[in-house]
Protein backbone atom coordinates (compact mmCIF):
# COMPACT_ATOMS: atom_id res chain seq x y z
CA UNK A 1 0.00 0.00 0.00
CA UNK A 2 1.52 3.11 -0.85
CA UNK A 3 1.97 6.34 1.17
CA UNK A 4 -0.59 8.45 -0.97
CA UNK A 5 -3.18 5.94 -0.45
CA UNK A 6 -2.17 6.14 3.45
CA UNK A 7 -2.64 9.63 3.63
CA UNK A 8 -5.82 9.70 1.41
CA UNK A 9 -7.36 7.21 4.43
CA UNK A 10 -6.16 8.99 6.94
CA UNK A 11 -7.98 12.76 5.57
CA UNK A 12 -11.06 10.60 4.57
CA UNK A 13 -12.33 10.70 8.81
CA UNK A 14 -10.66 14.42 8.87
CA UNK A 15 -12.81 15.72 6.49
CA UNK A 16 -15.66 14.59 7.50
CA UNK A 17 -15.29 15.64 10.89
CA UNK A 18 -14.64 19.07 9.78
CA UNK A 19 -17.76 19.19 7.22
CA UNK A 20 -20.57 18.20 10.51
CA UNK A 21 -19.64 21.52 12.85
CA UNK A 22 -19.63 23.28 9.38
CA UNK A 23 -22.91 21.97 8.24
CA UNK A 24 -24.07 23.09 12.19
CA UNK A 25 -22.90 26.34 11.76
CA UNK A 26 -25.02 26.98 8.86
CA UNK A 27 -28.60 25.06 9.43
CA UNK A 28 -28.88 26.92 13.14
CA UNK A 29 -28.49 30.14 12.12
CA UNK A 30 -30.94 28.96 9.04
CA UNK A 31 -33.32 27.47 11.34
CA UNK A 32 -33.45 30.49 13.73
CA UNK A 33 -34.29 33.18 11.28
CA UNK A 34 -37.10 30.53 10.07
CA UNK A 35 -38.94 30.42 13.20
CA UNK A 36 -38.30 34.74 13.33
CA UNK A 37 -39.59 35.14 9.81
CA UNK A 38 -42.57 32.33 10.68
CA UNK A 39 -43.44 34.61 13.72
CA UNK A 40 -42.68 38.00 12.05
CA UNK A 41 -45.16 36.84 9.51
CA UNK A 42 -48.03 35.47 12.46
CA UNK A 43 -48.03 39.17 14.05
CA UNK A 44 -48.02 41.22 11.15
CA UNK A 45 -50.48 39.40 9.06
CA UNK A 46 -53.41 41.31 11.31
CA UNK A 47 -52.42 44.45 10.31
CA UNK A 48 -52.02 44.08 6.35
CA UNK A 49 -55.61 42.57 7.17
CA UNK A 50 -56.51 45.88 8.84
CA UNK A 51 -54.75 48.06 6.65
CA UNK A 52 -56.51 46.09 3.36
CA UNK A 53 -60.06 45.25 4.49
CA UNK A 54 -59.87 49.40 5.08
CA UNK A 55 -59.82 49.70 1.52
CA UNK A 56 -62.69 47.01 0.26
CA UNK A 57 -66.07 47.27 -0.09
CA UNK A 58 -68.50 46.26 2.71
CA UNK A 59 -69.78 42.85 0.68
CA UNK A 60 -66.14 42.02 -0.01
CA UNK A 61 -64.75 42.30 3.78
CA UNK A 62 -67.75 40.21 4.75
CA UNK A 63 -66.93 37.71 2.40
CA UNK A 64 -63.27 37.67 2.38
CA UNK A 65 -62.35 38.78 5.57
CA UNK A 66 -58.51 37.38 5.60
CA UNK A 67 -58.28 38.06 2.30
CA UNK A 68 -54.79 40.63 1.50
CA UNK A 69 -55.96 41.64 -2.24
CA UNK A 70 -59.21 43.61 -2.54
CA UNK A 71 -61.60 42.89 -5.49
CA UNK A 72 -62.08 46.73 -5.89
CA UNK A 73 -60.02 49.36 -4.05
CA UNK A 74 -62.54 52.09 -2.42
CA UNK A 75 -62.13 54.82 0.03
CA UNK A 76 -65.49 55.08 0.93
CA UNK A 77 -64.91 54.15 4.34
CA UNK A 78 -62.27 56.56 4.63
CA UNK A 79 -64.43 59.36 3.09
CA UNK A 80 -67.00 58.43 5.51
CA UNK A 81 -65.05 58.64 8.59
CA UNK A 82 -63.68 62.26 7.68
CA UNK A 83 -66.47 63.82 6.36
CA UNK A 84 -69.63 62.34 7.83
CA UNK A 85 -68.79 61.26 11.01
CA UNK A 86 -67.26 63.23 13.79
CA UNK A 87 -64.04 61.23 13.35
CA UNK A 88 -61.71 64.53 12.96
CA UNK A 89 -63.03 66.35 15.93
CA UNK A 90 -62.09 62.36 17.87
CA UNK A 91 -58.57 63.35 16.41
CA UNK A 92 -57.68 66.58 17.60
CA UNK A 93 -59.33 66.14 21.42
CA UNK A 94 -57.27 63.06 21.64
CA UNK A 95 -53.93 65.42 20.00
CA UNK A 96 -54.34 68.16 22.07
CA UNK A 97 -54.77 65.88 25.17
CA UNK A 98 -51.62 63.61 24.23
CA UNK A 99 -49.54 66.76 23.19
CA UNK A 100 -50.61 68.53 26.84
CA UNK A 101 -49.74 65.36 28.89
CA UNK A 102 -47.19 64.44 27.34
CA UNK A 103 -45.01 68.25 27.83
CA UNK A 104 -46.43 67.70 31.70
CA UNK A 105 -45.46 64.54 31.72
CA UNK A 106 -42.13 65.03 30.75
CA UNK A 107 -41.52 68.46 33.22
CA UNK A 108 -42.89 66.83 36.33
CA UNK A 109 -41.64 63.60 35.93
CA UNK A 110 -37.94 64.75 35.27
CA UNK A 111 -38.82 67.86 38.42
CA UNK A 112 -39.72 64.64 40.89
CA UNK A 113 -37.34 62.39 39.72
CA UNK A 114 -34.42 64.64 40.32
CA UNK A 115 -35.21 65.77 43.81
CA UNK A 116 -35.64 61.89 44.90
CA UNK A 117 -32.54 61.18 43.24
CA UNK A 118 -30.32 64.31 44.65
CA UNK A 119 -32.33 66.10 47.26
CA UNK A 120 -32.43 65.13 51.09
CA UNK A 121 -35.52 65.70 52.23
CA UNK A 122 -37.40 63.73 55.58
CA UNK A 123 -39.66 61.52 54.01
CA UNK A 124 -37.77 60.85 50.96
CA UNK A 125 -37.97 57.01 51.39
CA UNK A 126 -41.55 56.64 52.04
CA UNK A 127 -42.21 58.79 49.25
CA UNK A 128 -40.40 56.72 47.03
CA UNK A 129 -41.73 53.99 48.10
CA UNK A 130 -45.60 55.02 47.52
CA UNK A 131 -44.60 55.90 44.13
CA UNK A 132 -43.52 52.36 43.71
CA UNK A 133 -46.82 50.73 45.40
CA UNK A 134 -49.24 53.20 43.34
CA UNK A 135 -47.68 51.47 40.46
CA UNK A 136 -48.77 48.12 41.62
CA UNK A 137 -52.16 49.38 41.82
CA UNK A 138 -54.50 48.22 39.12
CA UNK A 139 -55.54 52.08 37.29
CA UNK A 140 -59.29 49.88 37.31
CA UNK A 141 -59.62 50.13 41.01
CA UNK A 142 -59.20 53.77 40.68
CA UNK A 143 -61.94 54.60 38.16
CA UNK A 144 -64.81 54.90 41.16
CA UNK A 145 -62.52 57.06 43.48
CA UNK A 146 -61.67 59.10 40.21
CA UNK A 147 -64.83 59.96 39.22
CA UNK A 148 -65.64 61.37 43.15
CA UNK A 149 -62.90 63.44 42.89
CA UNK A 150 -63.61 64.93 39.50
CA UNK A 151 -66.78 65.42 40.30
CA UNK A 152 -66.30 66.83 43.87
CA UNK A 153 -63.45 69.22 42.60
CA UNK A 154 -65.82 70.74 39.48
CA UNK A 155 -63.66 69.60 36.85
CA UNK A 156 -65.48 66.57 35.55
CA UNK A 157 -66.57 66.61 31.26
CA UNK A 158 -63.76 69.38 30.78
CA UNK A 159 -60.09 69.21 29.18
CA UNK A 160 -58.78 69.94 32.62
CA UNK A 161 -60.47 66.94 34.20
CA UNK A 162 -59.36 64.84 31.11
CA UNK A 163 -55.57 66.07 31.57
CA UNK A 164 -54.76 67.32 34.79
CA UNK A 165 -54.76 63.50 36.52
CA UNK A 166 -52.34 62.20 33.35
CA UNK A 167 -50.19 64.59 34.16
CA UNK A 168 -47.62 63.05 36.30
CA UNK A 169 -46.65 59.56 35.86
CA UNK A 170 -45.55 56.83 38.35
CA UNK A 171 -43.59 54.93 35.95
CA UNK A 172 -42.19 58.59 34.82
CA UNK A 173 -40.98 59.31 38.30
CA UNK A 174 -39.09 56.08 38.35
CA UNK A 175 -37.39 55.99 35.48
CA UNK A 176 -36.07 59.50 35.79
CA UNK A 177 -34.96 59.24 39.46
CA UNK A 178 -33.08 55.68 38.42
CA UNK A 179 -31.23 57.94 35.79
CA UNK A 180 -30.54 60.86 37.59
CA UNK A 181 -29.00 58.27 40.29
CA UNK A 182 -26.58 57.12 37.72
CA UNK A 183 -25.16 60.42 36.00
CA UNK A 184 -22.04 60.92 38.84
CA UNK A 185 -22.29 64.18 41.26
CA UNK A 186 -18.91 65.39 39.99
CA UNK A 187 -20.58 66.86 36.81
CA UNK A 188 -22.67 69.04 39.53
CA UNK A 189 -19.67 69.80 41.34
CA UNK A 190 -18.20 72.61 39.03
CA UNK A 191 -21.59 74.42 38.20
CA UNK A 192 -22.30 75.15 42.17
CA UNK A 193 -18.73 76.29 42.66
CA UNK A 194 -19.43 78.82 40.54
CA UNK A 195 -22.68 79.88 42.04
CA UNK A 196 -25.47 77.73 40.45
CA UNK A 197 -28.83 77.01 42.27
CA UNK A 198 -30.42 73.18 42.96
CA UNK A 199 -32.69 74.26 39.83
CA UNK A 200 -30.17 75.98 37.40
CA UNK A 201 -27.70 72.66 38.11
CA UNK A 202 -31.53 70.16 37.06
CA UNK A 203 -31.91 72.67 34.33
CA UNK A 204 -28.72 73.84 32.61
CA UNK A 205 -26.56 70.45 33.82
CA UNK A 206 -28.36 67.47 34.75
CA UNK A 207 -31.52 67.42 32.37
CA UNK A 208 -29.77 67.95 29.21
CA UNK A 209 -27.53 64.80 30.28
CA UNK A 210 -30.94 62.24 30.64
CA UNK A 211 -31.95 62.91 27.05
CA UNK A 212 -32.34 58.93 26.87
CA UNK A 213 -34.61 58.89 29.29
CA UNK A 214 -36.78 62.08 28.57
CA UNK A 215 -36.84 60.35 25.04
CA UNK A 216 -38.40 57.66 26.90
CA UNK A 217 -41.04 59.33 28.42
CA UNK A 218 -41.54 61.08 25.56
CA UNK A 219 -42.61 57.91 23.65
CA UNK A 220 -44.38 56.18 26.86
CA UNK A 221 -46.53 59.36 27.59
CA UNK A 222 -47.85 60.14 24.20
CA UNK A 223 -48.37 56.36 23.91
CA UNK A 224 -50.17 55.87 27.01
CA UNK A 225 -52.50 58.99 26.74
CA UNK A 226 -52.99 57.91 23.10
CA UNK A 227 -54.12 55.08 24.14
CA UNK A 228 -55.95 55.04 27.02
CA UNK A 229 -60.26 54.65 27.53
CA UNK A 230 -60.85 53.95 30.92
CA UNK A 231 -60.01 57.41 32.05
CA UNK A 232 -62.23 59.47 29.39
CA UNK A 233 -64.84 57.03 30.40
CA UNK A 234 -65.41 58.21 33.74
CA UNK A 235 -64.03 61.79 33.34
CA UNK A 236 -66.27 63.02 30.15
CA UNK A 237 -70.14 62.29 29.16
CA UNK A 238 -69.78 65.16 26.20
CA UNK A 239 -70.09 63.97 22.44
CA UNK A 240 -67.83 67.00 22.60
CA UNK A 241 -65.15 65.83 24.00
CA UNK A 242 -64.72 61.97 22.80
CA UNK A 243 -61.34 60.69 21.58
CA UNK A 244 -60.03 58.53 19.49
CA UNK A 245 -60.17 55.73 21.90
CA UNK A 246 -64.05 56.35 22.46
CA UNK A 247 -64.96 57.18 19.33
CA UNK A 248 -63.11 53.91 17.80
CA UNK A 249 -64.90 51.70 20.71
CA UNK A 250 -68.13 52.76 19.83
CA UNK A 251 -67.95 51.53 16.11
CA UNK A 252 -66.70 48.30 17.64
CA UNK A 253 -69.23 48.20 19.60
CA UNK A 254 -71.87 48.71 16.54
CA UNK A 255 -72.69 52.33 17.06
CA UNK A 256 -74.71 54.82 14.54
CA UNK A 257 -71.85 55.09 12.54
CA UNK A 258 -71.21 51.77 11.81
CA UNK A 259 -74.04 50.02 12.50
CA UNK A 260 -74.35 46.33 11.43
CA UNK A 261 -70.64 44.90 10.33
CA UNK A 262 -69.15 47.48 8.05
CA UNK A 263 -65.66 46.39 8.55
CA UNK A 264 -63.86 48.55 6.42
CA UNK A 265 -65.00 51.99 8.23
CA UNK A 266 -63.93 50.19 11.84
CA UNK A 267 -60.29 48.77 10.59
CA UNK A 268 -60.17 52.39 8.69
CA UNK A 269 -60.17 54.30 11.79
CA UNK A 270 -58.39 51.86 13.91
CA UNK A 271 -55.38 52.43 11.37
CA UNK A 272 -55.40 56.13 11.13
CA UNK A 273 -55.38 55.67 15.11
CA UNK A 274 -52.27 53.86 14.90
CA UNK A 275 -50.23 56.09 12.38
CA UNK A 276 -49.12 58.74 15.18
CA UNK A 277 -47.81 56.33 17.54
CA UNK A 278 -45.59 54.29 15.16
CA UNK A 279 -44.71 57.55 13.59
CA UNK A 280 -43.38 59.10 17.13
CA UNK A 281 -41.74 55.64 17.68
CA UNK A 282 -39.85 55.55 14.75
CA UNK A 283 -38.89 58.51 15.25
CA UNK A 284 -37.39 58.66 18.48
CA UNK A 285 -36.67 54.93 18.15
CA UNK A 286 -33.34 56.55 16.45
CA UNK A 287 -32.09 59.15 19.02
CA UNK A 288 -32.71 56.64 21.47
CA UNK A 289 -29.87 54.28 20.17
CA UNK A 290 -27.48 57.03 18.99
CA UNK A 291 -27.93 59.07 22.47
CA UNK A 292 -27.21 55.36 24.49
CA UNK A 293 -24.47 54.37 22.27
CA UNK A 294 -22.92 57.45 22.70
CA UNK A 295 -22.97 57.59 26.79
CA UNK A 296 -21.71 54.25 26.59
CA UNK A 297 -19.08 55.16 24.13
CA UNK A 298 -17.86 58.22 26.89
Amino acid sequence: MTAASLSGKAAGPAQHRTRRPHRTRLLAPIGLYTVLIVLAAVYIFPFLVQITTSFKTDADAAGNAASLLPQTITFAAYEKLFLNSDFPLWFANSAIVAVTVCLGRVFFASLAGFALARLRFRGRGLVFATIVGVMAVPSVVLLIPKFLVLNQLGLYDSYAGMILPLLVDAGGVFIMKNFFESIPHSVEEQARVDGAGTFRVFWSVVLPMARPALITIVILSFQGSWNELSHFIVATQSPELTTLTKGVASLASGGSLAQGTQYPIKLAAAAIMTIPVAVLFFIFQRHIMNTSEGAVKG
